[in-house]
């Protein structure tokens, strides 16, 4: 019996495909199924029940994906305690990022975690919130960075910064010759919104005065994106207005900006958090991380969190995340 022989049974039972697993594994599929039939010769029982239409674990072999995997987690932890107490940070550290974060974040940290941890190896996913979390509960990722959610569910968490929202008009908008914008200026039917999964787009629903059908700015057009980026295009191009993170609309081009409005304090906002799995494993890794990513960021930009932020929830003065 060997960890390669678990790991390859942990990923059949997730992807319920041999096929699936295989390519998950890095191997071909004939070499993951020998191994799979060795181990089941070993132990002298069927793990799978194999049928053309599905893949599923038998009852024995239900008990022998949970042992793999209790096994599979104390071969890492050994691995990762390691790690932790050699002289320099290394390994592997997988991160998740949600997509509103992760283009303003994550390009100015990089080089400073590369030169200050040369050993270090980062692996990013960008991935909804729904996904990352999953992904960390399932220990497919060691660390998530996103913008905190209602519910965490018990999961460990360390809050970065609180970053404000600024309003993106199109030329000639009915809120143009305002400095500042209220939320009470918000209306659903004057708004481009990021599809259904993000975050962020429950933040701005969150917001407007007046929720009902929308049709999109454009009248004739409905249109939900995936991209921060297509939406300040659909405003440039078609009118109405869009709420984009300070980060974002501080990477604007000058004429661009100068059609961005902040909001009247106490601005809406946001608290961006990291948010990981077991506590006791990649610390040092997490934590230069989070090192790098608080020296970078702009500090006109965000307020980094302090101590006093007793609950990732945000306050009754910011949006609901």
């Amino acid at each position: 019996m060997t960890l390669t022989q678990l790991r390859y049974v942990v990923e059949v039972d997730r992807h319920r495909h041999f096929t699936r697993a295989a390519e998950a594994c890095g191997v071909t599929q004939p070499t993951l199924s020998m191994q799979i039939r060795k181990l089941e010769k070993e132990l002298g029982v069927d793990i799978f029940h194999r049928t053309p239409m599905q893949v599923r674990p038998t009852d024995v072999g239900r008990r022998i994906v949970e042992q793999a995997q209790t096994v599979l987690g104390e071969a890492s932890r050994m691995r990762e305690w390691a790690e932790e107490h050699a002289a320099d940070i290394s390994g592997v550290l997988r991160l998740g990022v949600i997509p509103t974060v992760a283009p303003w974040v994550l390009p100015p940290a990089l080089p400073f975690l590369a030169s200050r941890h040369p050993a270090l190896s980062l692996v990013v996913e960008e991935l909804k919130t729904s996904e990352l979390l999953e992904r960390i509960r399932d220990d497919r990722l060691d660390a998530g960075i996103l913008a905190t959610p209602e519910d965490l569910s018990g999961l460990p968490f360390r809050r970065l910064f609180r970053e404000p929202f600024v309003g993106y008009l199109s030329a000639g908008h009915r809120l143009s010759d305002r400095q500042t914008l209220r939320r009470g200026d918000l209306r659903l039917d004057d708004l481009w919104l990021l599809q259904e999964g993000h975050c962020f787009r429950d933040q701005v629903l969150d917001l407007c005065s007046r929720v009902g059908p929308s049709t999109g700015p454009s009248g004739s057009l409905s249109f939900e994106s995936g991209s921060l980026d297509t939406l300040q295009r659909l405003v440039d191009e078609s009118g109405g207005m869009t709420l984009l993170p300070r980060l974002a609309a501080a990477a604007l081009g000058e004429e661009e900006r100068s059609r961005v409005r902040p909001f009247e304090s106490p601005p809406p906002s946001r608290m961006v958090c990291l948010v990981h799995g077991r506590t006791y494993l990649k610390r040092a890794a997490r934590d230069a991380l989070i090192e790098v990513l608080l020296d970078s960021v702009p500090k006109d930009a965000v307020s980094i969190a302090s101590d006093d932020d007793a609950h990732p929830r945000l306050s009754a003065d910011a949006v609901r995340a």
